[in-house]
């Protein structure tokens, strides 16, 4: 078993203080796995909604938590409806008996109980897949094949794990997403998903999908958004700031797990992908998911001038102002690019991940750094 030591100190800390914790996250990526660790399936304080006994007797939620002290576990809390409202009243006792941990995927309904009944009152911790500091650096090839579920990258050879994804991309659409609130056509959004991922990793044009789709554009970006709030997508926003240039305004788009790009593009193999035309975007997007990973900037953006100066990563990070470039080459250099963004965002350090295996800089605020030295960046300002 695969140790997330990382998420049981995150919510350990927010259990000490806040009442109510939430885990979110999509289906099948480890929130009860995670759960069970600090409260056994077997125990009384344990609930998953999607049993039918459990879900009948929160008929009446009060009734059934009103009782208990200690660790609660409520799982596939976007279940139950009337929860909400009954664990504001729990979560004002004084003193308070009982600590509520929740897990959830992400929907709209969740989303606003939440903020509207436990303003105040809940810490939301986002889960993701598997990264490279728990897997190690050895198995970094197998990660970016086939992405962070558990039960894809555990799986015993690469052709099992394809087969877990293309049933849980099927699963996804013909299931969960209807039960999350988003009524679309599972055939709809299977189409508009695949083609999606043709533009994993550029700038986001509405209009241009919209017209393949015979839609209009605010159609499909109601789509994008379902996927978005679901955690299928990443949208990154641009970076604005007043330096007299033309900025790029649209989004770029990210598919969030790896391997369910490769999943949607017939990517079964490191084969496949070392000779596949979307190679360096899939390794972007690898990269910029496990830097957001160590370091965890609240936002995080790009920086793209029209004209072709740009920069795969912005953040603030400890009052610092980061950049990150993504190189997949031998041996990076500066370019004008790098030049621009280190005047126009006044950054502090640029980094440049490529992947190598020398660390060296290239001036006194540019360092190139191997993918397998990520880990050291949560280091840098120690």
């Amino acid at each position: 078993m695969i140790s997330r030591s990382d998420y049981l100190h995150q919510i350990r800390i927010a259990l000490g203080r806040n009442p109510v914790v939430m885990l979110l996250g999509p289906r099948q990526i480890g929130k009860t796995t995670l759960a069970r660790e600090l409260l056994p399936a077997g125990s009384a304080h344990y609930f998953d909604l999607e049993h039918p006994v459990v879900a009948q007797r929160f008929a009446d939620p009060l009734t059934a938590l009103q009782d208990l002290s200690g660790l609660v576990v409520i799982d596939e809390a976007q279940r139950a409806p009337g929860l909400f409202p009954v664990l504001r009243v729990l979560a004002d006792r004084q003193p308070n008996p009982a600590q509520f941990l929740l897990l959830g995927s992400a929907s709209p309904e969740l989303s606003r109980q939440a903020n509207e009944s436990l303003a105040g009152r809940v810490e939301m911790i986002d889960v993701s897949g598997f990264t490279t500091l728990e897997v190690g650096h050895a198995q970094a090839n197998t990660l970016w094949l086939r992405g962070g579920f558990p039960r894809s990258f555990l799986a015993a050879d690469d052709a099992s794990s394809m087969a877990w994804r293309d049933n849980f991309i099927r699963t996804f659409l013909e299931r969960d997403m209807g039960l999350l609130g988003f009524g679309y056509a599972p055939a709809v959004m299977a189409r508009f998903w695949t083609m999606l991922s043709h533009y994993h990793g550029q700038l986001w044009n509405a209009a241009e999908l919209a017209a393949s789709f015979g839609v209009t554009a605010r159609t499909v970006n109601r789509y994008l958004d379902a996927l978005e709030q679901t955690y299928m997508v990443r949208r990154l926003l641009p970076w604005h700031v007043n330096v007299g240039k033309r900025l790029v305004k649209s989004p770029k788009i990210y598919i969030r797990d790896t391997g369910l790009f490769h999943a949607l593009q017939r990517i079964g193999t490191m084969h496949d992908l070392f000779h596949h035309p979307k190679l360096g975007a899939s390794w972007e997007a690898f990269v910029l998911e496990e830097v957001m990973s160590v370091l965890k900037p609240r936002d995080a953006y790009f920086y793209n001038v029209h004209g072709g100066s740009e920069l795969d990563l912005f953040f603030l990070h400890q009052g610092k102002r980061i950049g990150v470039e993504v190189k997949r080459e031998d041996a990076p250099r500066m370019t004008r690019s790098m030049h621009v963004a280190l005047a126009d965002l006044e950054l502090d350090h640029l980094f440049v991940i490529y992947p190598g295996t020398l660390r060296y800089t290239l001036n006194d605020r540019v360092e190139v750094l191997p993918f397998a030295e990520l880990s050291t960046l949560s280091n840098v300002w120690k």
